[in-house]
C-alpha cells in the first residue's frame, strides 16, 4: 500500500522541568504525569482544539502533539498557552512541590510524514531542537512562572507577527544551537507581566533585545 503524501501539521511540544529530580519518587513521577495529560488537554479543548482529533505520543516526561492542518495556527498563541498556565496552576496549588509543574513548550509547524510507526520530518526535528535548547532552559528556570514558550522563526513571523490577540513585543528573540540547529527563535513567558526583570542576569541569551 502506497504511504500517504506529507501533510502540513503544527508541532506542539511540552517538557517538564527536572521530571527526573531526585527529590520526585516514581508516586511523585506518575502524578506528574497525570497533572499534565489532564492540563495540556484541558488547554486544548478551552482553546478551542479537540484533542482527540490530534496524532499524540506520551513522551515520558513530556508530549509531543500533531495538529491536524485545518485547526488555526493562531489558537497556539493567542489561547493555549494561557490556558494551559491556568491549569498549571491550579494543579500546583493543591499538591506538593514534587509533584508541581513547570513545562518548557515549543511551537512549530512543517511538512510531516506519516506511516504505521509514527511521523517524522525535518519540522519535528527542528521543533525538539528547539524544546531542548539553553535558552529556554535558562527562561524557564529563572521566571516565577510555570511556562516557557519558544517558537520557530517561521511560527514566529507567519502567526505570532499577524495574531490581533498576542502582542509580538512580547516575544524576546534568542539564538539557537543545538546538535544540527542554528538559528533565530523567540521566546516568550505566559501569564508573566512584561517586563522582566527576573532575567536581567539572562543577557547573554538576548539578541537585540532589553530584558
Amino acid at each position: 500500500m502506497a504511504r500517504p503524501p506529507a501533510a502540513h501539521r503544527t508541532i506542539f511540544l511540552v517538557d517538564v522541568e527536572a521530571f527526573g529530580d531526585h527529590s520526585r519518587t516514581n508516586k511523585n513521577q506518575i502524578v506528574v504525569r497525570e497533572g499534565l495529560k489532564h492540563a495540556w488537554r484541558r488547554a486544548f479543548r478551552h482553546a478551542g482544539v479537540d484533542p482527540d482529533r490530534c496524532a499524540v505520543e506520551d513522551r515520558g516526561d513530556g508530549v509531543f502533539v500533531l495538529v491536524p492542518a485545518e485547526v488555526p495556527k493562531s489558537l497556539f498563541i493567542d489561547y493555549v498557552p494561557l490556558e494551559l498556565v491556568a491549569a498549571l496552576n491550579e494543579h500546583n496549588s493543591s499538591h506538593p512541590k514534587a509533584e508541581q509543574i513547570r513545562l518548557r513548550m515549543a511551537m512549530h509547524a512543517g511538512e510531516v510524514e506519516l506511516d504505521d510507526s509514527g511521523s517524522t520530518g525535518a519540522a519535528i526535528m527542528h521543533a525538539f531542537r528547539l524544546l531542548s535548547s539553553q535558552p529556554l532552559k535558562d527562561a524557564l528556570a529563572r521566571s516565577p512562572g510555570v511556562l516557557a514558550l519558544i517558537t520557530s522563526d517561521w511560527f514566529y513571523s507567519e502567526v505570532v507577527r499577524h495574531s490581533g490577540i498576542t502582542n509580538p513585543t512580547d516575544f524576546r528573540e534568542v539564538r539557537v544551537s543545538v546538535k544540527e540547529t542554528t538559528g533565530r527563535a523567540w521566546i516568550t513567558l505566559p501569564g508573566q507581566p512584561m517586563p522582566w526583570p527576573f532575567l536581567r542576569g539572562l543577557r547573554s541569551i538576548w539578541s537585540g533585545s532589553r530584558v
